[in-house]
């Protein structure tokens, strides 16, 4: 595979300032009404839930306001700022966040481990991630992997979004059924608005008039953060430092290099891992768990509700990292406005922002002359599944499992051409 940079050079000033110059050039054409409304998208779904989960792991380890504040100022501005980096560099939907399962086994842990040891943790894990993405371990790994597995994968990680939605239609027929109903109305008769954008409108403006849009009874204030010294215990690394790290590159990165792969980009792994390293790092040492390339905004800035050109849907992930990093900003402020959206809406909308990632994914997984059918089906399986070992979710597990499975049986790619995973170092 050929690397991103040629001969190891360090691009020219001349070069750098070309390169600023061709993207301030582009950005008219990327910010299209599909990319926005998708970068919307994406940041209400990780700025809803999942900030709930970091303020439970904060509420279990007796987090102080301040120290809440500084947690979700560090992974939120960190997040977006990977995103504005990832995306102007390679003009690619590259998503950054955090780990979302991370945060959620923090809850356990910050039961019994202080936090100034997590700290430590934390930015340990990032340190193990940068080693990994500097010494070019993880693009090896991604270039040899059967693509139908991690296809697979993706598409078991990835279904309880699309799974979520009917939940949600479940749940809040009005509310999340209308935004549904809006999207494929959409979908087939005004092609000049993007579908996620007119089910998101129509969802919020039923949400409103049935009066179920509430302030969330969050306690958090708007105070300034206040950061922890890490303190680094051999205990709290293996406790937390190991399985974070597994969960940023078995599953947030692996799971964004697949949903590219499945859209067709060649996505530079061992650069994705570097800048989850240092991320994971700098958001450790102000009192956050990880800052990363992250699956699922990167699944729905990456679909096809981003945009018909793929080299424009960059610009959802560009619009993503702008709100990220003001979330992050005003967190104290803007935690329960964007709790007070339904949950039933969001979680309608982001599902049907994944049908297109979801399809390429079965698709690429199961399509017979690429062989590695039954360890694709086992990866699918154990994804789709809630087994977390050794404080590791299912995504990793999946690629072991679908990989051991593979090889046992001696299953080979039957199309080598369709095989080639396009990955850059």
């Amino acid at each position: 595979m050929q690397a991103h940079d040629h001969k190891g050079a360090s691009p020219t000033p001349s070069a750098d300032v070309d390169a600023k110059r061709s993207l301030l050039k582009d950005l008219p054409r990327v910010f299209t009404a599909k990319s926005i409304s998708a970068g919307i998208v994406a940041a209400l779904f990780g700025c809803s839930g999942p900030a709930l989960i970091v303020i439970s792991a904060a509420e279990a380890g007796n987090l102080s306001n301040g120290q809440t504040v500084a947690w979700l100022f560090a992974i939120y501005f960190l997040g977006g700022l990977i995103s504005l980096i990832m995306a102007s560099r390679y003009r690619q939907p590259i998503t950054g966040a955090y780990s979302i399962p991370g945060a959620a086994i923090m809850i356990t842990a910050l039961a019994t481990i202080p936090f100034n040891e997590a700290v430590g943790a934390f930015i340990m894990s990032g340190a193990i991630v940068l080693a990994l993405g500097v010494s070019g371990v993880v693009g090896r790994i991604m270039r040899w992997l059967p693509m139908p597995i991690v296809m697979a994968m993706i598409g078991g990680a990835l279904i309880r979004f699309g799974i979520g939605a009917v939940d949600s239609v479940g749940a809040a027929p009005w509310i999340a059924g209308t935004a549904v109903v809006a999207f494929f109305l959409s979908s087939r008769f005004i092609k000049a608005v993007p579908p996620v954008l007119v089910a998101a409108v129509v969802g919020l403006g039923v949400a409103l008039a049935m009066g179920a849009v509430q302030p969330a009874d969050v306690d958090i204030a708007f105070v300034a953060p206040q950061f922890t010294a890490p303190s680094f215990t051999l205990g709290a690394f293996l406790a937390i430092s190991v399985p974070l790290a597994a969960l940023v590159i078995g599953a947030e990165n692996a799971q964004a290099t697949g949903v590219l792969l499945a859209e067709e980009y060649r996505p530079p792994v061992n650069a994705m891992t570097i800048i989850s390293g240092i991320g994971g790092m700098l958001a450790g040492l102000l009192g956050g768990h990880n800052a990363n390339i992250a699956g699922p905004m990167t699944a729905i800035c990456s679909s096809e509700q981003a945009g018909d050109d793929k080299s424009t849907r960059y610009g959802a992930t560009l619009v993503n990292g702008v709100l990220f990093c003001a979330f992050g900003l005003f967190a104290g402020a803007a935690v329960p406005f964007i709790l007070a959206l339904p949950s039933a809406l969001i979680g309608s909308v982001a599902g049907l922002a994944m049908i297109g990632v979801l399809l390429a994914a079965f698709q690429h997984a199961f399509s017979r002359h690429r062989g590695h059918q039954i360890g694709a089906f086992v990866a699918l399986v154990v994804a789709m599944s809630n087994i977390s070992l050794l404080g590791i979710s299912a995504p990793f597990w999946a690629l072991v499992c679908g990989i051991a499975v593979s090889l046992l049986l001696g299953e080979k790619t039957l199309d080598p051409e369709a095989e080639k995973t396009q990955v850059e170092g």
